[in-house]
């Protein structure tokens, strides 16, 4: 039997993908040496249960966890990043993949579900643990980039105490199922259906997460006008949200903007460091932009003093490459 394979560009991850062409039809390999258990195991049992909730995700067609590999539906190239910016219309895509997530957000989440291999995998919930896990990323790989490790440990140590006030303030409770990297990249065109990958760090969490992935994507730059139609179109579609609330998921949606700029920040510092993948720095400067919008309220005027005091606007737009 004749067959080809060709080498996939990859994404932030260990993992690497390759798309097997047999008899005009196509299948995904994933390799992961390193993290097996998130990127193989838990990515497929995550994608099984929404693929129980009728949500697109890629079908498992084989595996070999302990080799690191397993062979997955083909949701082709066109991501809705593609689409969005060659579109005229972003507002009328970007309902759809809202009324998704809505879809997603309705489904009743599950601490554990089955896995591919036997047994169970546990879905965590968010928690200050998980909050400052990722926001630390900012502090411990993007800071070192330009300041030295005794002046980093203060501004870590005075940001923390602010950060944890801010985490504190928190409204709405960790009821959702939440992918964790909702964004136009995750998202394909599958026909005339939208498909879901890179579920794999998915957690319980608040509803407010995926949509600051979705509205605050720091890969696709949009208006604030667009920006603001997109957040007043899901509290309109939403259960979720009583109107009477809406104050304080606003106040949610911006803590986590903000908390999830700062980790990534970090995270992009950390390829460019660690794994001496620059392509990511370019985003930096317009994620610092968001960062920025977002701490307009009087809440975050400590942290955005204690940021400003430190990090000239110079730096913020430097690429470091």
């Amino acid at each position: 039997m004749k067959f080809k394979i060709e080498k996939i560009t990859g994404d932030a991850s260990f993992r690497r993908f390759y798309r097997l062409l047999i008899k005009k039809k196509s299948k995904i390999i994933v390799l992961a040496e390193k993290e097996k258990y998130k990127n193989l195991v838990a990515y497929s049992s995550i994608n099984k249960f929404l693929k129980k909730n009728k949500i697109l995700t890629p079908k498992l067609y084989t595996h070999n966890f302990s080799k690191g590999i397993i062979v997955i539906e083909d949701f082709g190239d066109l991501s809705l990043y593609k689409v969005l910016i060659k579109s005229k219309n972003k507002l009328k895509i970007y309902k759809k993949i809202i009324n998704l997530l809505i879809k997603i957000q309705n489904i009743k989440p599950k601490s554990k579900v089955r896995k591919i291999n036997g047994g169970s995998y546990l879905i965590n919930k968010y928690s200050n643990k998980y909050l400052f896990k990722e926001s630390n990323l900012f502090f411990d790989w993007y800071l070192p980039l330009f300041l030295k490790r005794e002046n980093i440990s203060k501004i870590k140590m005075k940001s923390n105490k602010i950060l944890l006030k801010l985490y504190n303030r928190i409204n709405f409770p960790n009821n959702c199922f939440v992918h964790r990297d909702f964004h136009a990249q995750n998202l394909m065109r599958v026909g005339k259906n939208i498909g879901v990958i890179d579920s794999q760090d998915a957690l319980i969490g608040n509803p407010a997460y995926d949509l600051v992935s979705l509205i605050d994507d720091v890969r696709l730059k949009t208006s604030t006008k667009l920006k603001n139609q997109l957040y007043k179109y899901y509290l309109k579609k939403t259960s979720k949200i009583n109107m009477q609330y809406s104050e304080k998921f606003l106040e949610d949606f911006n803590i986590l903007s903000v908390q999830r700029s700062l980790k990534i920040i970090g995270i992009f510092s950390r390829l460019f460091i660690r794994d001496k993948k620059k392509q990511y720095l370019k985003y930096i400067p317009y994620t610092w932009h968001l960062l920025n919008m977002r701490m307009n309220s009087e809440i975050f005027s400590d942290l955005k003093k204690i940021l400003n005091d430190n990090i000239s606007e110079k730096i913020k737009n430097k690429l470091f490459a």
